[in-house]
């Protein structure tokens, strides 16, 4: 092979509950392949350095830097993006809360925050506890230092915050009252 011919491979990526049959390059980042090879650009590529979160998607429910990620990792697991989020053209309790709180403003981190607050409050519903956490076993408290701390890896540039913290409590709470 000369040094102008790539070499791909085939793999099959569920994203959002559909199979994604791919032709990529073994070195193409889950992020490449949902945005330049899926056409899913709900995802967005940021610093592409895993420092800023925008890129974060969920893989088996957990909430992973996709841009730090190789595609060829994740076949045969269950890949959400923001666009997965939505049921039967009903948005998330997050989606809704961050529209009502104000939780963006540019917009450009939200999906990147949006997944990783899911990921993270599957994370506090199972006990894991954070840097912050008062207690390594038992009941944690969900306070706003709690989510300051998990939310810590998202950068939003634009300091829409106070709106993502409320946004975050508001879902939360409806979750724990079902």
């Amino acid at each position: 092979m000369n040094e102008n011919e790539r070499q791909t491979i085939s793999v099959n990526l569920k994203i959002n509950s559909v199979n994604h049959a791919l032709q990529i390059e073994p070195r193409v980042s889950l992020l490449d392949a949902l945005r330049e090879f899926a056409g899913l650009t709900g995802t967005k590529k940021g610093c592409n350095q895993g420092a800023c979160g925008a890129c974060t998607v969920l893989v088996d429910g957990t909430r992973i830097n996709s841009c730090f990620a190789l595609a060829v990792q994740y076949e045969g697991r269950d890949i959400t993006t923001i666009e997965g989020l939505a049921e039967d053209g009903e948005l998330h309790a997050l989606q809704s809360a961050f529209i009502e709180h104000d939780g963006f403003q540019c917009g450009y981190c939200t999906p990147g925050q949006i997944c990783s607050a899911v990921g993270m409050f599957k994370e506090f519903q199972r006990g894991l506890p954070s840097a912050v956490s008062e207690t390594m076993t038992g009941e944690i408290e969900f306070s706003d230092e709690e989510i300051k701390e998990r939310m810590s890896g998202n950068l939003c540039r634009c300091g829409a915050y106070v709106g993502i913290t409320e946004a975050i409590h508001e879902a939360f709470d409806a979750e724990v009252k079902r």
